[in-house]
């Protein structure tokens, strides 16, 4: 009997532990999902100056880009770890934590040593068009190696977590959505104006993506840009009128207003609206469809949506960082984040969701313009250059195809010819190294064996570092001197190590994320791990950066 009590006496107190424990584990998960939001957004404006934020401060109304900053934190002092700043790779590493030594997106475009061809860093012939017949949807996320956080969120929630990505770029969509997304759409202008995706992610599009697409929203843009407030008031910028704008085929000279309309037909259709401001207005307009047509932050499972502003780009590249249009550009783009944030706090709840902001790349002014100020700057005759190295190396060697490929201030070698040769491949590499570093205006060279049996933790070198992939980057690498680019005498471009290049700001807002500021010294590749972290999950599988744990509630 006396057994028989204390048995149960011990199966009762254990049961009730059981239960307190288990009570307990339900009240640890509950406050972890909790704690997490229900939307994190992910925003990059494609070529964005860090000073883009100070310099037209005063144009920028209280809910877009001041919102950020007044009830989120600003890292004033970011910056990328790498070289080639460029679209492609920076969209990559801001969503996978690391450079492309690790990622493998080591361009928008690079020589692949395999295939002896250029290949794109989305361009996928395995997988089909969705939303259009051409070639245009033929992406996927394949050539990057490594995993984003919107990745280790699917994997984390189960796949029940979503992942969206949007851009006027197919790169600038696919590549932060990552490997495991639901679905990334880019624009396809031409003689559409619609949003496509790829068979990669599925083999229709949604029918909130086709109505859309039959709303005629594409051709309400087809209309003057002019100036948001009167020209006059743009002390901001340069002259409308000057010599370093290209401005579109179809209009004579560079200046305001432009009527697209009539420029479309010859400027590609609806391709013309990448290059103005309307061409982030519409990104936003298919972004407030998605929250509502995915559904987006409807439940406490975290979903992820990646933003990416690419007419930013657009417009520097045709105009410069100095002119008027980039002004009105970025007052535009500043009310359009307003109503975007507006949508969210409808759609998700104002506190349901995090967002961050950053850029791919920043730009350097026009060189042309630089050079009218006495500043040094200058421009690289890379048709002319490519010669003078072959030459170069068929005067040294006997046989200029010794040089497969020189693309992305990288010289690729044939392996093939060296063998041939009997040539020994770091003699040959030392040699190039030697006589290119002679050249006017390249200010620095390396070799792949100096790139990987060197250790570099400052400067250039460091970066360059950073930015070399040992099975996808060339025998020898370069750098231009300050503000010398291989470009035409128009118009903005990036892709250095210099800060004009690397400076991007970095804005964090929303659940979980403290108000402040700091200039202590941050990297693109920090932005990764911070959410990773603010979501309690698994950090994408080579990241390199580390959680701003000062951001963070």
């Amino acid at each position: 009997m006396f057994k028989n009590l204390l048995s149960a006496l011990i199966s009762l107190v254990l049961f009730s532990s059981i239960k307190a424990q288990s009570q307990t584990n339900i009240n640890a998960s509950n406050e972890l999902e909790a704690n997490r939001p229900k939307l994190v957004v992910g925003i990059v404006v494609d070529q964005m100056r860090y000073d883009y934020l100070t310099r037209f401060i005063s144009k920028y109304g209280e809910g877009g880009f001041k919102r950020m900053m007044n009830e989120g934190f600003n890292c004033k002092n970011n910056h990328f770890n790498y070289v080639p700043t460029y679209t492609g790779p920076g969209h990559a590493s801001v969503y996978t934590g690391t450079t492309p030594k690790y990622h493998g997106v080591i361009a928008n475009d690079w020589y692949d040593k395999v295939s002896k061809s250029m290949v794109y860093c989305a361009g996928d012939s395995a997988v089909q068009s969705v939303g259009t017949t051409s070639n245009a949807g033929q992406m996927s996320p394949h050539r990057m190696k490594t995993t984003t956080f919107a990745d280790e969120n699917r994997l984390f929630t189960q796949m029940r977590g979503k992942t969206i990505g949007i851009s006027i770029k197919d790169r600038g969509a696919i590549l932060p959505a990552g490997h495991t997304a639901n679905a990334a759409y880019w624009f396809y202008g031409k003689d559409k104006g619609h949003f496509i995706t790829s068979t990669f992610y599925r083999n229709d599009l949604p029918e909130w993506v086709t109505d859309f697409n039959n709303s005629n929203i594409a051709e309400s843009y087809l209309k003057p840009w002019y100036t948001c407030y009167n020209i006059e008031t743009y002390t901001e910028s340069g002259s409308d009128l000057n010599n370093f704008e290209k401005g579109f085929n179809g209009k004579d000279i560079a200046t305001f207003p432009y009527d697209l309309k009539d420029l479309a037909p010859k400027n590609s259709g609806f391709d013309i609206i990448k290059s103005t401001a309307y061409g982030n207005s519409i990104v936003t307009d298919f972004a407030i469809a998605a929250l509502k047509g995915e559904q987006l932050g409807a439940d406490n499972i975290t979903d992820v949506l990646a933003v990416s502003f690419s007419s930013t780009d657009y417009v520097g590249h045709n105009f410069g960082v100095n002119s008027k249009e980039i002004e009105d550009t970025y007052i535009r783009l500043d009310k359009d984040l307003e109503r975007f944030f507006e949508a969210l706090d409808n759609q998700v709840g104002k506190g349901n969701y995090t967002a961050f902001l950053t850029a791919d790349h920043a730009a350097v002014d026009v060189p042309a313009y630089l050079q009218s100020l006495k500043i040094p700057a200058g421009y690289i005759d890379s048709k002319a250059e490519k010669q003078r190295i072959k030459d170069f190396v068929q005067a040294k060697f006997g046989d200029e195809d010794l040089v497969e490929n020189i693309s992305n201030n990288q010289v690729f070698l044939n392996r093939t010819k060296l063998n041939k040769l009997k040539l020994n491949l770091e003699d040959v590499q030392d040699a190039i190294v030697n006589e290119i570093i002679t050249y006017p205006n390249i200010d620095k060279a390396y070799s792949a064996k100096t790139m990987t049996s060197h250790y570099f933790d400052t400067g250039l070198e460091a970066l360059l570092q950073k930015g070399y992939n040992q099975k996808r980057s060339g025998d020898v690498v370069y750098v231009y001197e300050t503000a010398y680019i291989s470009y035409g005498k128009t118009g903005s471009t990036h892709g250095s190590g210099f800060d004009y290049d690397t400076h991007v700001p970095l804005l964090f807002f929303g659940k979980g994320i403290k108000h402040g500021s700091t200039l202590k010294f941050t990297e693109i590749t920090d932005i990764a791990p911070t959410m990773s972290a603010l979501l309690n999950i698994s950090f994408p599988s080579a990241v390199i950066g580390k959680p701003l744990d000062f951001i963070l509630e």
